[in-house]
Formats: structure tokens, sequence, C-alpha cells
């Protein structure tokens, strides 16, 4: 860890935003266990990358140039890759590599993913209608709903009309 002068391991109070801790909770801190920055004999790896290369070649690894094992999968990074145009077909441009294998050399290829073939559009098209037909049979639904309430209600006003001219003939009778 950068900023650790020490070549073993100290025991930190990390808080949100330190590297190698995440919080559970809002202003959690923990302390927690990590390794100086001071490389001694006492690692056994070492993860780095080159940032900028010196005037001399550093043996088996600035000398020598290795192609990609594998080439792109994804249809808009083959297009990308080979220039190609939208209407080209993009399986015809998949890195192929030779795979030897007791005895026989066959080809391999990926399966080019995110490729929109007729199959995929049909798919969405038939998804898209599908929702259009749900949202027609709610709107009709709907309307169907509140046209029987509505018939309700009228029923109900009715009724309580009749009940209220009922009652005020027989009012009306008594005197």
């Amino acid at each position: 860890r950068q900023g650790v002068l020490t070549a073993g391991r100290v025991k930190l109070l990390m808080s949100k935003g330190h590297s190698g801790y995440r919080s559970r909770r809002a202003g959690e801190r923990k302390k927690k266990s990590a390794r100086g920055c001071i490389v001694d004999a006492g690692l056994s790896v070492l993860a780095l990358v080159i940032v900028k290369k010196g005037p001399k070649e550093i043996e088996g690894l600035t000398d020598t140039t290795r192609p990609r094992r594998l080439g792109p999968k994804r249809a808009s990074k083959i297009r990308k890759l080979f220039n190609l145009a939208r209407e080209e077909n993009v399986k015809n441009f998949v890195v192929r590599r030779k795979v030897e294998k007791k005895g026989k050399s066959r080809n391999k290829a990926p399966n080019v993913q995110r490729l929109i073939t007729p199959v995929v559009k049909a798919r969405r098209l038939k998804k898209v209608r599908s929702a259009q037909a749900a949202l027609k049979a709610n709107q009709s639904a709907r309307r169907e709903f509140l046209q029987a309430v509505a018939k309700a209600r009228m029923a109900s006003r009715q009724r309580k009309a009749a009940r209220a001219t009922r009652q005020a003939a027989a009012k009306v009778a008594k005197k």
C-alpha cells in the first residue's frame, strides 16, 4: 500500500474511499491489515506495468512482440477492427485460429455476439407488437370498466331518486 513505509503488514483504520475496503454503512470505519510499500525478499510476486520504455531492451519482455491470441468476438468490435460497412457480413471476418489436436488440425472461430440477424429482428418486432396488443387490450378493458361503473352509478342515482319521490308521496298521503 502506498504511503505505508514498512516491509511487513500493519493495521490501518480504513473508511470509505480507501482501496482494499468497502464500507457497508454510512460513515463506517474498520481496522484492516495492509502490507507496506517497501519491496524486499519477502515478496514472491510483483504485478507491474511498463509505463515508459528506456533506451535498452528488456530480454523476453520488450525485445519480442507477441500477437494477440484471440480476435474480437463482438460484431461491432469486428466491424471497427476491419473497418466494415453495416451491410457486410461480419461472420466472414472473424479471426480464426488453427488448433492441433491428436495430429489433426482444424480451424476454430468464435460465435459472433450481438449480431443483428433476421431472427433477432423478428423477435424484437414480436415483442413490440405484443406490448402494443397488451396496451390496446388494457385500454379497451379500462373503457369497458368505466362504462360499467358509470352505468351502475346512473342506476344507483335513479333508485335514490325513485325512493325520494316515493317517500315524498307517502308524506303527502299521510297529511
